[in-house]
C-alpha cells in the first residue's frame, strides 16, 4: 500500500477563514480540557489515601475510571447534545483532537517525551473521511465546509485514492494537505552495483567516499540581522495589541521563509546524490543528541537530521535508490584504505593519517569510505578494493553482526 501527501495553498473568502478559525479554537478547548481532566486525574493520585497532598488538588473517587480516548469520546458525544459551540463542529474532527492527545500520552509513555502542555493555539485539524467525488479542478470539497478553492500546483496522482485531509494555519496563510492511499504494494529497491557513503558532519555538512566536501548554507544566520530588528521592535509593544501582532506574524514569516529555503536545498542535495549512485549507506546516529550538545546550533541549522531520516530515504524510495543506516561507532577512528585501529581523533583534527599504511585523506571522507566498506558488507557485497588480508576494508570481523540497521 502507497501513500502519498500533497499539499495545496487554500483560497479562502471572509466567510470560510472565519468557519476554519472557529473550528481551530474549538478543537484546542477540546484539547486543553481533555488534557486538563487527565491531569486533574494524574494529580489526585500523587498522594496516598491516607495523606494530604501539599497542593489545592481535585477530589476524584478512588473508582473513577482513566479518562482514556474511549471514555472521552463517550462524554464529547454527550457533551455535544447540549454545547452549540461543540455542535457546530463536525464530531470527527474533534475525535481525531482527542486522539492526537491520547498518541501524546503513549509517547511520553514509550519515547520517554515529557508531560503534554497546554495549547495557547490549534494550528491544524483532520478530517480523517473524506467525501465521494470531492475533487476537482482547482477546488475540494470537504466535510462542514463545502467546495474550498485551492492553488493546484500540480495534477492529482492517478490511481490514487483521497483518504484524508488536513488544514494548516501558517504564517502564509492556510494549507490543504491531502494523503492520497493506493492499495498497489510497492517493492523495495534492490542493491546496485554502485555505492556511496555519507558522513553526516558540522563543519561540512555531509563528506562522501568520493572527496566532497558538501557544506550547508547558513539558512538562520543570514536572517538573523531582520529577526533581531523585529524581536527588539516587539519588545516595546504591548502585549496582544494590533501592531504586536503584525510584528509577531511578520518574524514568522521569515522562520517559514527560513524552513521552506533550507527543505528546498536538502531535497535538491537528495536528488543530487541519487543521480551519482545506485545505493546510499549513512551512519545510524541519534541527531537529537546532537541538538543538546556544543554543537545544536550549527546542527538545528543545516537541519543534518531531517535531511538524513526523513528527506533522503524518502528521494530513495521515490527514485528507487537502495538505503540503509550502518553502525556509527568507531568511523572516525578506522582507516578505511588497511582496515586498522588508529585511535581516537579530537575534534581538531580534521585530517587522517593512518600509522600503519600511511594513507592520507580528509577525515570526514575518511569515515564516510568506512561507512560504504561497512554497507557493502552488509548487504552482501565483497570489497575487492585495499582489501587487507582476510579482513574486508573498514570492518572487523567480530563485529559484523551489528553494522546494519535497515529501514
Amino acid at each position: 500500500m502507497i501513500t502519498l501527501t500533497y499539499q495545496f495553498r487554500l483560497k479562502l473568502n471572509r466567510q470560510q477563514t472565519q468557519e476554519v478559525e472557529h473550528i481551530l479554537t474549538v478543537c484546542k478547548s477540546v484539547y486543553n480540557y481533555a488534557l486538563a481532566e487527565r491531569k486533574a486525574w494524574y494529580n489526585s493520585r500523587k498522594s496516598l489515601v491516607d495523606r494530604c497532598s501539599l497542593f489545592a488538588e481535585y477530589i476524584i473517587p478512588a473508582n473513577a475510571p482513566y479518562p482514556s480516548y474511549n471514555n472521552q469520546a463517550k462524554n464529547l458525544t454527550i457533551a455535544k447534545k447540549t454545547n452549540p459551540d461543540l455542535k457546530s463542529v463536525n464530531a470527527q474532527v474533534l475525535q481525531q483532537t482527542l486522539k492526537t492527545l491520547d498518541k501524546a500520552f503513549s509517547d511520553m509513555k514509550s519515547k520517554g517525551y515529557g508531560f503534554p502542555r497546554f495549547k495557547k493555539q490549534m494550528k491544524s485539524f483532520v478530517f480523517p473521511a473524506m467525501l465521494k467525488n470531492c475533487l476537482a479542478e482547482g477546488r475540494i470539497k470537504l466535510p462542514q465546509l463545502g467546495w474550498l478553492r485551492i492553488k493546484q500546483s500540480r495534477d492529482y496522482p492517478t490511481g490514487f485514492e483521497p483518504k484524508q485531509a488536513r488544514i494548516v494555519k501558517k504564517a502564509s496563510g492556510y494549507y490543504l494537505m491531502i494523503a492520497f492511499q493506493s492499495k498497489e504494494s510497492c517493492p523495495s529497491a534492490p542493491v546496485g552495483k554502485v555505492s556511496l557513503g555519507i558522513d553526516a558532519g558540522i563543519e561540512s555538512f555531509i563528506a562522501t567516499d568520493r572527496g566532497e566536501l558538501i557544506k550547508a548554507p547558513k539558512f538562520l544566520l543570514k536572517a538573523q540581522s531582520k529577526l533581531k530588528l523585529l524581536q527588539r521592535l516587539l519588545k516595546h509593544k504591548i502585549k496582544g495589541s494590533n501592531n504586536w501582532l503584525k510584528l509577531q506574524n511578520k518574524i514568522a514569516k521569515i522562520h517559514e521563509k527560513v524552513t521552506n529555503t533550507r527543505r528546498d536545498w536538502h531535497f535538491k542535495l537528495a536528488n543530487y546524490l541519487c543521480d551519482l549512485t545506485d545505493n546510499i549507506f549513512v551512519e545510524d546516529i541519534n541527531f537529537v543528541s546532537w541538538s543538546r550538545g556544543i554543537v545544536r546550533k550549527q546542527s538545528l541549522d543545516s537541519g543534518i537530521g531531517q535531511f538524513i531520516n526523513e528527506i533522503l530515504p524518502y528521494i530513495c524510495w521515490k527514485r528507487s535508490k537502495f538505503y540503509l543506516k550502518v553502525d556509527k561507532n568507531g568511523t572516525s577512528q578506522e582507516c578505511s584504505n588497511c582496515g586498522n585501529h588508529t585511535g581516537k581523533k579530537h575534534l581538531g583534527e580534521r585530517v587522517h593519517n593512518c600509522q600503519y599504511c600511511s594513507y592520507t585523506a580528509p577525515r570526514d571522507v575518511v569515515s564516510a569510505e568506512v561507512i560504504r566498506n561497512r554497507g557493502l558488507i552488509a548487504v552482501g557485497h565483497t570489497v575487492s578494493k585495499n582489501a587487507y588480508g582476510d579482513v574486508l576494508t573498514g570492518i572487523r570481523q567480530g563485529n559484523l553482526l551489528n553494522l546494519v540497521k535497515c529501514l
